[in-house]
């Protein structure tokens, strides 16, 4: 599997080679900086269209407050080898002596994943115990290209073939498709929106193109690459090593190569189970066993149709409310848990409302959260929606979150912005050239290869499963007017449906910050406070 090499000047190499574990690669690990430095660099990333690497050049090393260069001069004069075997030698004791595998969860790395598809970013966001920041299509345009290529993978389960020809011809013409309308929509807002007084041209700039990325996003295709900055302990990494070494798709298994070696230049005990054929390899083919041994099963089972996108409530508990009351009362008396939901049971209405009342609190921001009593009920969904959204929504990880494979079978969005400006017809033709290409893959190598033909726009099912806690932290936070359109609907209508299928009125009512408003331009206010504080601090 080939990847962009980006080129860098000997100078350059030569500060990149203090603070990443390799200057060609697109897998590296940050090594010898501040964690603070680390953290702000990731920050910076998920909003640039460079690479980690040539942000920290441009942006982080000529800077006097990041103290880099003093920091390089220090490098200058150690063994940075030396210092790393005396760490591991220690660790190797320590291990010994307490035999513990939460060690592992003490030491951590921030790792840079570059030129990742969005099949391979979803594997890569799986864990939960573990942070991620990924590029964002809302504020990166994808119209620039990389080593004279729009930023694309090709599968390499069909490399050389006939199909990856025809593949590369469908995927330019879903960026330069992609490219043309994003100038149009943008012109098309800049005209609806005009800029209001008092707000700055940077503001208002930010935002017109913001919800002219957002309009278009659905063009661009799952092979579509992106950058993910990872930061995750030793024992989180090893779980996601194994199971990505079990994945079907090729992408995914050489990648999980490529992120061992560099991590093994920095927590190489922490990995060391990996690649051993009797525990990591033996884990990882019997995720793959399991995995084969289910899909056998569902071979027999005909699809389920929808008519486009649609949220269901499918499974959730009556007795939430008691069981909540029960739950809140619990920490501050001295009586049995089944002594508590007896009385909870026998509670009037009006006295269930005043415990619940009670547990929620005064809340003044969706910040304040109801405690741990909170957990005891939880809510499954089934949800079909555009993958765009999905890749949002995926991001709780918090919850049980499963989804099915990628496919152009569940139909598409075509956002209202681009039927009203003429452009409707262009976008189904274009998703309608991805459906034709997808099919012949799916019919030819499979389908998980078949993924990677499909657009953003198509529809994916998955389900949500979470209790009432992250509730209120998915549904208050995913309805906010910055948010984009596509699953600000999901979440409100799951908010809908919590209140009217289960019944669960009070509930509902006490996530007070769930947003049901309509919203013209989405990152205006957001752009609006951000420039703000930047004038505060200046």
């Amino acid at each position: 599997m080939e990847h962009f090499q980006e080129s860098f000047t000997d100078a350059e190499r030569a500060v990149l080679s203090r603070f990443f574990t390799n200057t060609d690669g697109p897998v590296f690990a940050l090594v010898n900086l501040p964690e603070v430095v680390k953290g702000a660099l990731f920050a910076r990333y998920s909003r640039s269209a460079k690479s980690v690497r040539r942000l920290f050049l441009d942006e982080f090393v000529a800077n006097p407050e990041t103290g880099i260069e003093a920091m390089a001069s220090a490098l200058d004069g150690g063994d940075k080898q030396l210092d790393l075997k005396r760490a591991e030698d220690l660790y190797r004791r320590v291990f010994f002596e307490y035999g513990d595998d939460s060690v592992a969860q003490l030491g951590g790395v921030h790792l840079a994943c570059e030129q990742a598809s969005n099949i391979l970013t979803k594997v890569l966001e799986w864990g939960r115990l573990a942070a991620y920041l990924e590029q964002s299509t809302r504020y990166v345009p994808y119209d620039g290209r990389l080593g004279g290529s729009f930023r694309y993978r090709v599968p390499p389960e069909i490399e050389g073939t006939d199909l990856a020809a025809r593949f590369a011809g469908t995927a330019d013409r879903l960026f330069a498709t992609y490219a043309d309308m994003a100038g149009q929509m943008r012109s098309i807002y800049e005209d609806r929106f005009p800029r209001q007084e008092g707000d700055s041209v940077g503001v208002w700039n930010a935002t017109i193109k913001a919800k002219a990325f957002d309009a278009v996003r659905g063009l661009l295709p799952a092979a579509t690459i992106s950058n993910v900055g990872m930061y995750a302990t030793g024992q989180a990494y090893e779980m996601a090593l194994v199971r990505m070494r079990s994945n079907p798709l090729l992408e995914v298994r050489e990648y999980s190569d490529l992120m061992l070696t560099e991590l093994r230049k920095v927590i190489p005990s922490f990995l060391t189970r990996v690649d051993l054929e009797g525990r990591g390899v033996a884990w990882s083919d019997y995720l793959a066993d399991v995995r084969d041994r289910l899909s056998i099963e569902a071979e027999s089972i005909p699809s389920s149709r929808t008519a486009g996108r649609e949220v269901t409530l499918t499974e959730w508990d009556p007795e939430t409310e008691v069981k909540l009351a029960a739950a809140a009362l619990y920490a501050v008396s001295e009586a049995s848990d089944q002594d508590l939901l007896e009385r909870a049971r026998r509670m009037t209405e009006t006295e269930l409302a005043t415990v619940i009342n009670a547990a929620m609190g005064a809340r003044t921001n969706r910040r304040h959260k109801p405690g741990r009593s909170a957990e005891r009920s939880s809510y499954r969904f089934d949800v079909v929606c555009d993958f765009g959204a999905f890749r949002d929504l995926q991001r709780h990880r918090m919850m049980t979150i499963e989804w099915q494979p990628l496919t152009t079978r569940l139909g598409f969005d075509l956002p209202e912005d681009v039927a009203a400006a003429g452009l409707g017809e262009r976008w189904e033709a274009a998703m309608e050239e991805a459906d034709r290409l997808y099919e012949d893959l799916r019919e030819t190598v499979g389908v998980d290869v078949a993924q990677y033909a499909v657009p953003l726009a198509f529809n994916i099912r998955f389900v949500m499963q979470l209790n009432l806690r992250q509730a209120f932290h998915l549904l208050e936070l995913r309805t906010q007017p910055a948010g984009h359109p596509a699953y600000r609907w999901v979440c409100q209508e799951m908010h809908r449906q919590i209140a009217e299928v289960a019944g669960h009125r009070l509930l509902a009512a006490a996530m007070t910050f769930v947003d049901e408003s309509v919203v013209d331009l989405e990152r205006l206010e957001s752009e609006r406070k951000a420039e703000a504080r930047r004038l505060a601090s200046a």
